[in-house]
């Protein structure tokens, strides 16, 4: 082999190992970082944002992953429903778009233990101490049983008696 064979042959296994090592230190499911004019809140959690005071209509593209209410003073209170991405997008009254924002709805920030049954799916708050928890993804029978008695504890709690309660 002649010499500048080798050392081309060097300079690409050098490079090659410094792209191995470039890519093997990156993670390999690194979620993208919300861009600063983003909105973040957490799925069943609300979280109040300041937008501009002429806001005379709210667009959500996705209602199932965020909901938006527009409060008086360009306060907008924007609540997690489900997880993912949508946008929201805010116009004045002659149709103008004043802002077009991206909302990530991420998972509860609480304590929260999820127990796998097979391919069943049962979620508990655990702060202290372990209580149902109504969370995305449940089993359904979990879910409408744990919907169920939260429904039964409102109605109990606020007067309000129902045909099947009577």
């Amino acid at each position: 082999m002649s010499i500048e064979y080798r050392r081309s042959l060097l300079r690409t296994s050098a490079m090659a190992c410094t792209l191995a090592i470039g890519v093997s230190v990156a993670p390999a499911f690194a979620a993208p970082e919300p861009a600063p004019e983003s909105i973040s809140v957490n799925v069943d959690q609300a979280k109040l944002v300041k937008l501009p005071e002429r806001i005379a209509t709210i667009v959500v593209g996705n209602p199932l992953i965020a909901d938006v209410s527009l409060q008086p003073g360009g306060l907008v209170v924007v609540t997690g429903k489900g997880y993912g991405a949508t946008n929201v997008i805010a116009m004045d009254r002659r149709g103008e778009v004043l802002l077009d924002r991206v909302i990530y709805v991420e998972g509860p920030s609480d304590k929260v233990v999820t127990i796998y049954r097979g391919v069943d799916r049962e979620s508990y708050s655990c702060m202290p101490v372990c209580q149902r928890r109504v969370t995305l993804g449940d089993t359904d029978a979990f879910f409408k049983s744990t919907m169920d008695q939260g429904g039964v504890l409102n109605e109990k709690a606020s007067g309000v008696v129902s045909k099947d309660n009577k």
